[in-house]
């Protein structure tokens, strides 16, 4: 009588639903209001074991994750204080680790500076100017490149005897790059202060030739302002400093 009113049993179910389990217990039960009817009452919305594994199954074949419990939804306390203070969640902080570091530059302020810069002093009404000895040779002119290697280039010249050639030993050395120049002392160019003259001697044993103004003098010549001197593929003209209307002799010492 008990097995013909629980009535057939779901297929492929071992043991049957709880509720029909607590069902024939309730009948089984010969105290009215037994103990066990609340417990079959509050269990009645528990699907069947059977129903929960087909459902189960079917969602792991669609791809689709199980919907979470509703405990996990609910935040924990320790959340819930979190969130109240405004501090960042766990996964938050994680997150702010894995971003690049911000680089932050500091300036420190300006210090206001207390000395003065220096001012320019006003002179009036004449100075007297105190010359004392010459700590290098004076320059009493130039020679300037017009042509060939290191044009727009100059050398001075200086009082007494100056040697002219392409090696660095030369007291004006013509070291630009034109190799048809002889290494030492292609020519001599000479101040006297006396006579505030300047002289042009080209050294006659080299077999090199030196021009002046297109001639090829064989003795001294006696320079003039803008004399050209072509020496190897290189042309300088003479630009004199001191002269007839100049001298350093002239500075007296004050």
């Amino acid at each position: 009588m008990s097995s013909a009113a629980a009535g057939p049993q779901p297929r492929n179910s071992l043991l049957g639903s709880l509720k029909d389990v607590l069902n024939a217990a309730g009948r089984d039960s010969t105290a009215p209001g037994g103990a066990i009817a609340p417990l079959a009452a509050q269990v009645q919305a528990v699907p069947p074991l059977p129903d929960m594994a087909a459902k189960v199954a079917e969602a792991l074949a669609s791809g689709n994750e199980p919907a979470p419990a509703a405990s996990a939804a609910s935040p924990s306390a320790a959340d819930a204080a979190r969130e109240a203070k405004g501090a960042p969640k766990p996964l938050d902080a994680l997150a702010d680790a894995d971003r690049p570091p911000t680089t932050r530059v500091f300036r420190q302020p300006s210090r206001p500076t207390t000395e003065e810069p220096a001012r320019t002093s006003l002179v009036r009404g004449k100075q007297h100017v105190k010359r004392g000895a010459f700590e290098t040779d004076p320059v009493v002119g130039w020679l300037v490149v017009v042509g060939g290697p290191g044009i727009g280039q100059f050398r001075p010249i200086f009082e007494g005897n100056n040697t002219v050639g392409r090696s660095a030993t030369n007291r004006i050395a013509i070291d630009f790059g034109d190799d048809a120049i002889s290494g030492e002392e292609q020519g001599y160019i000479r101040y006297d202060s006396s006579d505030r003259s300047f002289l042009f001697v080209p050294n006659l044993a080299k077999t090199n030739v030196v021009s002046l103004n297109e001639r090829r003098p064989t003795a001294a010549v006696e320079l003039q302002a803008m004399d050209v001197i072509t020496m190897g593929r290189t042309q300088l003209v003479f630009v004199p400093f001191c002269g007839a209307e100049f001298d350093w002799s002239a500075l007296a010492d004050g």
